[in-house]
């Protein structure tokens, strides 16, 4: 082989062994850039959470918005519930991400499902100097959750078709209500949750006794909370079981209907179910600044203050700095163990099924 030759055979075989090298990291580059949560950090150098909530989305915006006011380097990618499934949907996907959880953080508007992931394992504590002095009532002994911005169980009335709404519960089994009362389906949300607190409370034998009574009296079950007040707007229904927050979201689109907060029973603390929302870390995520940035606003002030001054005005747990106005306090709650109503909701559950939906 002639010098020329073998000068161009070198040549070839440095290119080839050049591109070779490139080929390869460019591979290593895809490969990276391809692996979960490369593309966020880099993209977003603060970082991401990603959030299931099963709080009303026109709310949960307020609330991310806010935040991004305040770390705008910080992505929350939010997942949201359907009203008809309102959080039992993103509780059993939480269940079923267990081996590989995909969220950072669960936003709950009930405190009830949240107990049930606790005791499933599905969270980790979340220990904050900023926490320490939470409410005991309204945290898990262990910090698996934390409640904050409640709202309570009320009965939404027409304040053209009633003029003497029930003072409690048992009320609506008179006569006089008969055909006129509805209720969200037993299995989800916060009327699944008030089932099993009235069973925690009375008892089976009573708890049935009452159900049995306002299908006799003429309940009829709809698709949901917010179902059960334009029933009311439009005149099918007069009364129904719902959240405060349903209640003000008709009053603020001009409809004649208001609330009560009534009773479970006599005595002390046997008046109106607080239900607060609740904020957890999800256990097997890597530890995150961001996940803990966002947690911690969560539990801010801020916040709270934020969800009682928007439309939801839901009652805060913290002393926030503002009076409440009188018609958002519930002065006479009911005094019930929420981890004991979380114990019972299966046996509540079935229960209602039998009794409400005949299955």
């Amino acid at each position: 082989m002639d010098t020329n030759r073998r000068w161009l055979f070198s040549l070839s075989t440095n290119v080839r062994a050049l591109v070779a090298r490139l080929s390869a990291m460019v591979l290593l580059m895809v490969a990276v850039m391809a692996a979960p949560g490369c593309k966020d950090e880099m993209s977003n150098p603060g970082g991401s959470v990603v959030l299931y909530t099963s709080a009303d989305q026109e709310y949960a915006e307020l609330v991310i918005d806010r935040f991004h006011s305040v770390s705008p380097e910080i992505e929350v990618r939010a997942r949201y519930d359907t009203e008809m499934t309102k959080t039992t949907g993103l509780v059993e996907r939480l269940l079923a991400e267990t081996a590989n959880p995909q969220a950072d953080i669960f936003w709950s508007s009930e405190v009830f499902l949240t107990i049930r992931l606790a005791q499933e394992g599905v969270l980790q504590p979340l220990y904050s100097d900023a926490l320490q002095d939470w409410p005991a009532s309204m945290r898990d002994p262990d910090r698996l959750w934390y409640g904050l911005g409640a709202r309570a169980r009320v009965i939404g009335y027409s304040t053209e078709r009633v003029t003497d709404p029930p003072a409690s519960w048992q009320d609506l089994t008179d006569p006089k209500w008969k055909g006129r009362v509805v209720m969200a389906d037993p299995n989800y949300g916060t009327t699944r949750g008030h089932i099993a607190a009235m069973y925690t409370v009375w008892g089976p034998e009573v708890t049935a006794q009452y159900l049995n009574d306002l299908m006799a009296n003429g309940l009829r079950i709809v698709a949901s909370n917010s179902q059960g007040m334009r029933e009311i707007v439009a005149g099918t229904a007069d009364l129904c079981f719902t959240d405060t927050d349903d209640v003000w979201a008709q009053q603020r689109n001009g409809q004649a209907v208001d609330l009560a907060y009534p009773r479970h029973q006599d005595g002390a603390d046997g008046g109106t179910l607080l239900i607060p929302n609740t904020v957890a870390v999800i256990a097997g995520r890597p530890e995150s600044a961001a996940t803990r940035t966002f947690a911690e606003f969560m539990l801010s002030g801020d916040v709270e203050r934020l969800l009682y001054e928007s439309d939801s005005h839901n009652i805060p747990v913290l002393d926030i700095g503002i009076e409440v106005e009188d018609r958002y306090v519930v002065s006479d709650p009911l005094l019930v163990d929420y981890a004991q109503v979380a114990a019972n909701m299966p046996a509540a559950m079935t229960l209602a099924n039998e009794i409400l939906l005949g299955h």
